[in-house]
């Protein structure tokens, strides 16, 4: 089996770092691989049950009566209808729990879609009693528990902590009509790591030595649970571990190894692997390049990280829009503006469409700018572009108008985010009442706030903090103005 598949089977249940992780084709989600609904009738009763349900259980009404009431509205029950009732209830086991009981009872034999969905609902709810029954169930019909199922409920345990449980449902495998093979393996591990149990993985990797084969990729899974775990030495013990084993230490495997310096602020080590992997022949990729430009841009050795872009031209790694926002990042804060643009004009022009300049492109372009023109000069730049706009890009440009005190800009903003509908979130409302704030426009500033929390958007801390401070200096306000308005009044009786 390729690399490329035995990544792609273990790739819907963990998102490795791209840098060791890549194939050529995007790798759908657990739910998309299930479903997707579209057929308007299934959609109009899944709101129907959706509805009922709420109201029995509001109502406290015991399971029998659900069933009963569930029964008197005659739905057709069918795949697409079960699973477009579950997905509305991920959040909320209980009723996805008893609908799919009265679905079980109900006569009708749910395929492994719906029964994977309910499952997956419950192991993320952490209800694993009544995730157990259903699975008994699932596997007392025939042929109904496949890979996916296994995946779920091995993730699910793991996220529990329930390691033991996790390892078990390998064990299960030939009881359940699955092979224990490599890719099982690899699956279980990948759960392990993702969920901080690296431990236990590496463990369970040395014990099943003899039973798979020494596969590189069984390395990279446990070398990069010490890495994302953040533990250096046994990060660095693992890596040595691999480079005196027989196994050869891929592509995936520098990468891992190197991000993992890079983070950690090792970059003059990160840098010597990245050059004895030219130096054996293991070509770095695009990911790779990345992580060393980005860890030396943060060391501030910017003049290699310029190196190491010119590098990767000549040695026909083509640099992505990542590796030219990096530079652009770092190059914006020492100002050296000349060469931005440069850069810039290679994105527009050279790059291609993996190079060309996004929203974090001229966000870096926009928190560089020094004045209204300038950064409407830059928005101009990225409507030219076809770059859309963001709600990043509107906070930012919120910010940056209410800072230059340029009002009209600020409002045109909010204006045409609100049109847009890409906001205003609580960022927008928080840079709004903290810059109104400092201008001393208090009454603005809590017309502002209390519109947030209309909207149901929580306030950050400080911003309440601020928020009861304006309430202070207002009533305070009040006080001074009745005490002037009463001396007034004491002086003009006294005058008459």
């Amino acid at each position: 089996m390729s690399t490329r598949q035995v990544y792609r089977r273990i790739h819907h249940l963990w998102s490795f770092h791209p840098i060791f992780l890549r194939t050529n084709k995007t790798v759908p989600s657990f739910h998309n691989q299930i479903h997707t609904v579209s057929d308007e009738e299934d959609n109009c009763a899944a709101v129907k049950v959706q509805a009922l349900l709420k109201n029995e259980e509001a109502d406290k009404k015991s399971v029998s009566d659900i069933f009963k009431s569930l029964s008197q509205c005659n739905f057709t029950l069918s795949e697409d209808f079960i699973l477009s009732v579950l997905k509305r209830h991920r959040s909320d086991w209980k009723p996805a729990f008893t609908f799919f009981k009265w679905v079980l009872g109900s006569g009708y034999s749910p395929r492994t879609g719906s029964f994977n969905e309910i499952i997956d609902i419950l192991g993320r709810m952490r209800r694993f009693d009544e995730l157990n029954q259903l699975f008994d169930e699932m596997s007392k019909r025939e042929n109904l528990v496949n890979e996916t199922t296994y995946g779920i409920v091995v993730n699910r345990y793991a996220a529990a902590h329930k390691v033991d449980d996790a390892i078990g449902m390998f064990y299960k495998r030939k009881i359940l009509g699955l092979e224990p093979d490599l890719i099982a393996f690899q699956t279980l591990l990948v759960c392990l790591c993702r969920y901080k149990h690296v431990e236990a993985a590496e463990f369970l990797f040395h014990n099943k030595k003899n039973e798979f084969k020494d596969d590189i990729k069984t390395w990279n899974i446990i070398l990069n649970g010490w890495c994302v775990l953040g533990s250096s030495r046994e990060a660095k013990r693992f890596w040595n571990d691999i480079v005196t084993c027989k196994c050869k230490p891929d592509k995936y495997t520098y990468g891992i190894f190197i991000n993992s310096l890079c983070k950690s602020g090792k970059i003059s080590r990160a840098v010597e692997l990245f050059q004895t992997m030219w130096e054996k022949g293991c070509k770095p990729d695009v990911a790779i390049c990345n992580c060393i430009i980005d860890g030396l841009c943060f060391k501030k050795r910017i003049p290699e990280a310029l190196e190491i872009f010119q590098e990767m031209n000549e040695r026909d790694c083509l640099p992505d829009a990542a590796t030219y926002n990096s530079l652009i990042k770092n190059l914006c804060k020492i100002r050296r503006m000349e060469k931005v643009y440069e850069l810039l004009n290679e994105m527009e022009t050279n790059g291609g469409e993996s190079c060309l300049p996004n929203a974090r492109t001229y966000g870096y372009l926009l928190n560089s700018a020094k004045t209204s023109d300038e950064a409407i000069g830059i928005l101009e730049r990225m409507n030219k572009n076809r770059c859309k706009m963001t709600g990043d890009i509107y906070n930012l440009l919120l910010r940056l108008f209410m800072s230059w005190d340029d009002q009209d800009k600020v409002t045109s903003t909010w204006d045409e985010m609100e049109r847009s509908g890409l906001g205003p979130d609580q960022r927008s409302y928080t840079i709004m009442i903290h810059g109104l704030y400092e201008r001393g426009k208090l009454e603005d500033a809590l017309s502002y706030f209390n519109e947030m929390i209309s909207k149901s958007l929580v306030p950050e801390p400080q911003t309440n903090k601020l928020v009861d401070v304006m309430n202070k200096l207002k009533e305070k306000g009040k006080e001074s103005m009745k005490m002037e308005i009463a001396k007034r009044g004491r002086k003009d009786k006294n005058t008459s």
